[in-house]
């Protein structure tokens, strides 16, 4: 049991705000919802179709906005190039048409090994265009991981460029008979077809693929805790939710400038960097570099962003880089923040508040859920920490589960396990190949989501940990996020990770592995500062009774801090999937 956060730690918003945002009143709206109404705004194709690539594409197209810019890439060296939408559907008519002359035809599986260039976005919406299933593969994985996902998902054919097929794919391809075609953007190697060319050569004109709302469209993977990973499949009705939720959570609006710094190998790279600002008509920027707190920053200000999508772990980044970085820029333009991929602490909501101006939206979702289903909104006051409350449309609850009985916890601030009401349009519609692995994420009548949290008398829900992260110590249930986010607080700490260790006395015990901001030394005085300021802030019984300096803390190339990890390293236990892993310091 956690007390309700302090009333003081509200961000509260202006009247000015509220009257602009998209959702000024989420009451009313929550209660006057329906995805139908939802799914009116969209076009359809003819006979009841729903293609994403249409609502993405074409449809602005019709109601005369051809020649406003889709995407605008920034390459590595600066360059700018600009698409409009009527150039994306001449582009990805051309795809579509190439698939089709190569032989892959409605429900075939289209896979992109590519970093963030034009080719990648033209793919995925050309793939989707064809009637074809569209599955993003992360640039940075090796063979095996790439193997795996290719396997599992029987891939008839790969976007990729020469250098990643020679280096990562080449030496793979016998083991995948299903794999027809590679197509390379940039020339072609030994048993791949040139891109350019057959682009070139192929027709502007395609009639989109009439896919049925339950056609599969999308194929993302999310790794478990062990085994291999899950393929998961969404389908052409998703695109009811990406465009209402873009709409509702990150506050889109036609013609915003909007930067989703995700990459496409990550469903929010899909969902939110792709589906969700096209829908709703932005011009989305892409940037093909990697982090930089000097180039963000550039970018932020030159290109006048409306609507920032980001990651806690680029916040942070922000946030240790100082304010030197930021320099002169200023931001008139930036209008909304957001936030995802882990919960968000509370001292970075309130940095974007002192920085910005405006808190950062924390939000919440999973692979499976395929859209933003909690989110803290344009109109709403802040409670810095929590995740917000449901988008209209999404029932949430938090529940005790024992065996075969699920119960509604109603008392507020008590630990349970998020659960969501089925029916939402980009809900998962199973594991690839796994239908037991599947159905265990449903019971009775709600989505077990694995995570735990709680939810105040306000509404608004807190997230604890994952259910396998929970650590019971001496009769007290200790979510990490809630240490990780006191110690967070000091000065000299960029980031924590916190996990439970067996202890004979008090079952388990909290210990936390901390990195530090440049300028301060990991030393035992400094370790036992932070063990006060942790004891101070939680108390004895929550605070952590060891602590140990990291230089790197191990996390998914999505920035997923890996506890479980942590966890398996301390206990000599199997390490499970890490195909996703990216930074690490044993």
């Amino acid at each position: 049991m956690t007390e309700n956060p302090k009333s003081n730690d509200i961000i509260r918003k202006t009247e000015a705000a509220r009257k602009a945002a998209n959702m000024p009143d989420y009451q009313e709206s929550y209660d006057s919802f329906s995805w139908t109404d939802a799914q009116s705004l969209l076009d359809r194709l003819p006979g009841g179709h729903l293609n994403i690539a249409h609502e993405a594409i074409d449809r602005h197209l019709a109601t005369g906005h051809g020649d406003q810019i889709a995407m605008r890439w920034i390459a590595k060296s600066g360059d700018r190039t600009d698409f409009t939408y009527a150039e994306l559907s001449q582009l990805t008519n051309r795809f579509a048409n190439i698939l089709r002359e190569n032989g892959l035809t409605k429900g075939d599986r289209v896979y992109a090994l590519l970093g963030r260039v034009p080719e990648l976005y033209i793919a995925a919406l050309g793939t989707l265009k064809a009637g074809c299933v569209f599955c993003p593969l992360f640039s940075a994985f090796g063979p095996e991981p790439i193997k795996a996902r290719m396997e599992i998902g029987g891939a008839n054919a790969l976007v990729t460029s020469s250098r990643l097929y020679s280096r990562k794919v080449a030496g793979i391809r016998a083991a995948l008979p299903a794999l027809k075609t590679v197509f390379t953007v940039d020339g072609d190697v030994a048993d791949t077809v040139a891109l350019d060319p057959l682009m070139d050569a192929a027709s502007d004109q395609f009639a989109t693929e009439k896919t049925d709302p339950e056609d599969a469209a999308l194929l993302h993977f999310t790794s478990g805790t062990t085994g291999k990973p899950k393929g998961v499949v969404h389908v052409h009705q998703a695109v009811v939710a990406h465009n209402a939720t873009g709409r509702m959570a990150l506050d889109l609006k036609p013609d915003d400038i909007y930067w989703c710094t995700a990459d496409p190998g990550w469903v929010t790279g899909t969902s939110y960097g792709i589906i969700a600002p096209l829908t709703n008509r932005c011009t989305m920027i892409v940037d093909e570099a990697e982090f930089d707190a000097d180039r963000w920053y550039d970018i932020l200000e030159s290109e006048a962003v409306n609507v920032w999508y980001t990651a806690p772990t680029a916040i942070r980044m922000l946030m240790k880089a100082g304010p030197k970085a930021i320099g002169t820029h200023q931001f008139p333009k930036l209008r909304f923040m957001a936030s995802v991929g882990e919960p968000l602490n509370p001292e970075a909501v309130k940095w974007g508040q002192t920085t910005f101006g405006q808190p950062f939206h924390d939000n919440w979702w999973q692979t499976e859920t395929g859209g933003i289903m909690i989110a803290n909104y344009a109109a709403m006051d802040v409670k810095p920490g929590s995740m917000g409350k449901p988008l209209p449309g999404i029932v949430a609850g938090i529940a005790e589960i024992a065996g075969s009985e699920i119960t509604q916890i109603d008392t507020p601030m008590t630990i349970g396990e998020l659960v969501i009401r089925p029916g939402w349009p980009s809900m998962m519609r199973g594991y690839l190949n796994e239908q037991a692995r599947y159905d265990k994420c449903f019971k009775g009548d709600w989505y077990l989501s694995g995570d735990l949290a709680m939810r105040d008398a306000d509404g608004y829900f807190w997230f604890v940990g994952r259910a396998d992260d929970l650590i019971k110590s001496a009769g007290h249930l200790i979510g990490p996020f809630e240490v990780e986010s006191a110690l967070m607080e000091h000065p000299a700490v960029t980031e924590v990770a916190v996990i439970g260790l067996p202890d004979e006395t008090a079952g388990q015990i909290v210990k936390a592995y901390v990195a530090l901001k440049p300028g301060h030394a990991p030393d035992e005085a400094l370790r036992l500062e932070l063990l006060g300021h942790a004891r101070k802030r939680l108390g004895p019984a929550v605070a952590p009774k060891e602590i140990a300096f990291r230089q790197n803390l191990p996390k998914t190339r999505s920035g997923k801090i890996m506890r479980r990890l942590l966890r398996a390293r301390e206990l000599g236990l199997p390490e499970g999937d890490i195909s996703t892993l990216e930074s690490d310091e044993k």
